[in-house]
Parts: structure tokens; C-alpha cells; sequence
């Protein structure tokens, strides 16, 4: 198989995990426990585990986008209202920080620089 295939073909269901993990953090970011938003810490840690692990398997910058794209997608489209006039993220500070907090965890994990390309650093001999 081609190498522009398998890759189209992880980029495709990176997408799709993206997709699902939006989803699924987007419906579970508003359980509260008193004033804890446990729900919006196991989404967010969730939707973090899900970019890294993308990025360290795959070692590829691309895949990573495309599965935060995915997720950003899912949270942008459910957080309008719906066919009915519901709305799964309101606008509170809780549906801001949600959406900000995908998008930030997003943007940090692809700007991660790659480690393996950095320079090593050797000791000098001493004088």
C-alpha cells in the first residue's frame, strides 16, 4: 500500500476519534459536583490523553491536527442551537471556558516542539 494511503487512511480516523472525544467531552464538560466541574476536568483530561497519545504514536504533527480539528468541529457544531432550539453548551462561563479549553489543549499539544530534533548539548572539556 502506498504511503499517501495509510496515512490518509490514519488522518481519516484520526479524524473520527477527534470527532467522537469532542462529542463525548462536549455532553459530560457540564456535571458538576457542588461547585467542582468534574465533568469538564475528565473531558479535558480525556481530550488531552487522546491529542498526546496521537502525537507520540504517529509522530506525525498532521494527524494531530487533523484530530484536533475533529474535536474543535464537534464542540463548534454542538454549540449552536440545535433543530429543536436546544443547546448542549450554553453561553455561561463554563460553556466559554470549555470551548477555550479544548481549543488552548489543542494548540499546546500541537505546538509541542518534537524533542527529538532539538540539538543535544555537549560537555565541554575542562580547561
Amino acid at each position: 500500500m502506498p504511503n499517501w494511503i495509510s496515512r490518509g487512511l490514519a488522518w481519516l480516523a484520526a479524524a473520527l476519534v477527534g470527532v467522537v472525544y469532542g462529542t463525548a467531552g462536549t455532553i459530560a464538560h457540564s456535571l458538576m459536583c457542588g461547585v467542582i466541574p468534574v465533568g469538564m476536568i475528565v473531558a479535558a483530561i480525556a481530550c488531552a490523553a487522546l491529542l498526546i497519545a496521537v502525537r507520540a504514536l504517529t509522530h506525525d504533527r498532521g494527524a494531530t491536527v487533523v484530530t484536533a480539528l475533529g474535536m474543535l468541529g464537534m464542540v463548534m457544531i454542538i454549540s449552536g442551537p440545535g433543530p429543536g432550539g436546544s443547546v448542549i453548551v450554553p453561553n455561561t462561563p463554563i460553556g466559554q471556558i470549555w470551548i477555550y479549553l479544548v481549543a488552548g489543549i489543542a494548540l499546546l499539544v500541537i505546538a509541542w516542539p518534537n524533542l527529538k530534533r532539538l540539538p543535544r548539548r555537549t560537555t565541554a572539556d575542562g580547561p
